[in-house]
């Protein structure tokens, strides 16, 4: 079972490709405009992190946002929604880095999905593909594709901080 979106951006634009793979998997798959270090960061900071992970185009705001990027330490997304605010948290199962991340979702309450990311820089730029496995077909069902199709809005404005934060350092 392979279901695959792509999202073909303009001329000079990096494409995300969005691919269920599985009954209990999503795959996301994009290639951002910068060295696999900084990347990271942007993954594992929060002050990066709270500047590009929510798609503009929800609406929402992210009202807090804590991480702990390591083994064990954890992660607590806050946003406001409508009638209240929505909390995504779980626990990180693995931290290399500059090269890989996973954490747990934890918030669905019934064994949550695993979120994997891999970071393999190539020539400046890096290829980053984000796995999202879980319990059961069903959970996945539940989940729909919609947060794997947002990540597309959200790698857009990834490449946007990463530009920002070059021009802020003097960098092109």
């Amino acid at each position: 079972m392979s279901a695959r979106i792509e999202r073909e951006p303009g001329a000079g634009k990096n494409r995300t490709t969005v691919e269920r793979r599985s009954d209990r998997e999503v795959v996301v798959t994009r290639t951002i405009n910068g060295p696999a270090r900084i990347v990271f960061e942007a993954f594992t900071r929060a002050e990066l992190l709270k500047r590009w992970w929510v798609p503009k185009s929800m609406g929402m705001t992210l009202l807090s946002c804590e991480v702990d990027a390591r083994v064990g330490g954890t992660y607590r997304l806050v946003f406001d929604a409508d009638p209240e605010p929505v909390a995504f948290f779980g626990t990180y199962v693995e931290v290399t880095p500059n090269a890989r991340l996973a954490w747990t979702n934890e918030e669905g309450g019934e064994g949550g999905s695993v979120t994997t990311v891999t970071f393999e820089e190539q020539g400046g730029r890096t290829l980053v593909v984000v796995r999202e496995t879980y319990p059961s077909k069903e959970a996945l069902d539940a989940a729909g594709t919609g947060a794997a199709e947002a990540m597309v809005e959200t790698f857009a404005q990834l490449d946007e901080l990463l530009v920002a934060l070059g021009e802020s350092s003097g960098q092109q």
